[in-house]
């Protein structure tokens, strides 16, 4: 019986290894694509972008941001996330600029911080996507113990005011949760393309509901270090509060980077709320004519959150739904790469989630790859 257990569990194992290498291969092969197109679509638009801006005030930033379980072999919990973020050159001078109207002179002489000397001001606008699914997406039934199917697409808008060591961010999140989100149809299509799992538990997600988030965080940076090879590190802790029905929590945590050229700017951020952190912050950045036009460092870092509230678990706010006992305290570790090469910027970080609810049975990991280019 024993040998019999043993040769029949072989094939199993390789059908699960083999199930495994599909996915990330999958993966892999859609995110070449999908910086590829990014690439092309820089090439024919942006031509300028392939040298780095004379001026960190002059400068604008572009990024893209994917994170999925796939990188890790799983296909539960926060399952993927997409974000693309544009922002702006300072906008300081633009508050007596002839090039914009009249009108909107006060508008921009009112936004917080805008009068305090040595400031740079910026505004971002994002599109993304969230998508989060039960442990098992070929089962039909209702899972009541596994947090609900749900999306969240949404779009959003940030002032941020930063020196070359403090950045504020001031942010508004506006969206729909549920079928409206279109996570549904984005799953379904990318696991039939790719030849995945085909998701069947959709009909039990969240119901339709709009979204608003209100977000202020700030980021510091601290401990730096820059030797005249180039060799440096430094510390970026950050802390901040959001407030709306897709969720409310107070978080808090820092980011630690060393390598050669280290970046003026405030670390690597996973997709969240006041996450527009890559953007240059001085002159110093290798991307906008630091000392050499090429930037390498390891990074790690820790997110803390406290929660009282969480859509995705809570369910909705104002009908009935699927909803599980979330926990109220959620930490995100992550480690990873960063290379920048003159305007152009890319990192993955590989995270690990702590439970965020009660039956969860173990941490969530999942991988996260971001672009940018600085023009």
């Amino acid at each position: 019986m024993r040998d019999i257990v043993v040769i029949g569990s072989r094939p199993m194992a390789n059908a699960r290894s083999q199930d495994g290498s599909e996915r990330r291969g999958a993966v892999m092969s859609l995110v070449t694509r999908y910086f590829v197109v990014v690439l092309v679509i820089v090439g024919i638009f942006y031509p300028g972008a392939i040298w780095a801006a004379e001026k960190v005030e002059d400068s604008s930033t572009f990024s893209v941001r994917f994170e999925n379980d796939l990188f890790t072999n799983t296909d539960r919990n926060y399952t993927n996330g997409v974000k693309l973020s544009w922002i702006s050159p300072d906008l300081t001078s633009y508050a007596e600029s002839e090039d914009l109207p009249q009108w909107s002179h006060g508008i921009i002489r009112r936004l917080p911080y805008i009068n305090e000397p040595g400031q740079i001001r910026n505004v971002s606008f994002s599109l993304g996507q969230n998508m989060y699914t039960p442990s098992d997406i070929s089962r039909t039934d209702l899972m009541e113990q596994e947090r609900p199917y749900a999306g969240w697409t949404y779009c959003s808008a940030a002032f941020h005011s930063k020196s070359s060591n403090q950045l504020d961010t001031i942010e508004i999140q506006a969206g729909m949760v549920g079928p409206a989100s279109f996570a549904e149809q984005s799953q379904k299509f990318i696991h039939d393309t790719r030849g995945l799992d085909h998701p069947m538990g959709w009909h039990h997600q969240l119901k339709n509901e709009p979204g608003l988030a209100l977000i202020y965080d700030r980021s510091w940076r601290s401990l730096e270090y820059d030797h005249q090879s180039g060799f440096g590190f430094d510390m970026i802790p950050h802390a901040g509060v959001i407030l709306g029905n897709v969720y409310t929590y107070a978080n808090a945590g820092a980011e630690a980077r060393v390598g050669f050229n280290v970046p003026k700017d405030f670390g690597v951020s996973m997709i969240r709320p006041a996450g527009e952190t890559g953007a240059p912050a001085d002159s110093r950045d290798s991307r906008i004519g630091g000392k050499a036009p090429f930037s390498i460092h390891l990074f790690a870092s820790v997110n803390g959150k406290a929660v009282a509230r969480d859509i995705f678990l809570d369910g909705n706010t104002f009908t009935s739904s699927h909803s599980v006992d979330k926990k109220h305290f959620v930490a995100d570790l992550a480690g990873g790469l960063c290379i920048s090469v003159k305007g152009f910027k890319i990192s993955y970080a590989q995270v690990l989630r702590t439970e965020e609810y009660h039956g969860q049975g173990s941490d969530h990991q999942f991988g996260s790859i971001a672009f940018s280019f600085t023009y």
